[in-house]
């Protein structure tokens, strides 16, 4: 009998800027054993990583309306996501701005520009996921 096909990673990237969730989204699409989805903002990660649960959040820290920071602070509080990782994916990401993300409880701080080409591996070693 073989062997069941484990659950793929779902991973919710978060980024206000459309091209880089396309790219971000297809170079995580790549990787077989991860299924990705996106958000424009942080208001409507809240709801999707509600209903969706992933196993990962990456999330960008410069956005309109509901910063990157406000949305980590929104889903610690609300009992449905508040056990989701979180990692910072940032162009900040001098000293003091690593200090504060990590104290948000990030994972793992990503700097930007993202090496699109190691996206999907970053994300199983920040979840202990090799690949198979």
């Amino acid at each position: 009998m073989p062997e069941p096909t484990p659950e793929p990673i779902r991973v919710l990237y978060v980024d206000d800027e459309p091209d880089l969730r396309q790219i971000a989204t297809f170079a995580l699409q790549l990787d077989p054993g991860i299924a990705v989805e996106s958000c424009a903002s942080g208001r409507a990660a809240l709801a999707h990583a509600a209903q969706w649960q992933p196993a990962l959040i990456l999330l960008d820290m410069m956005m309109p309306d509901l910063d990157g920071l406000a949305t980590r602070r929104l889903l610690l509080e609300n009992p449905a996501t508040a056990a989701i990782p979180v990692a910072f994916v940032t162009a900040a990401a001098r000293t003091h701005e690593r200090a504060q993300l990590e104290a948000a409880g990030a994972i793992a701080i990503i700097a930007k520009p993202l090496d699109y080409t190691r996206l999907a591996q970053l994300v199983r070693e920040m979840l202990g996921r090799p690949e198979p």
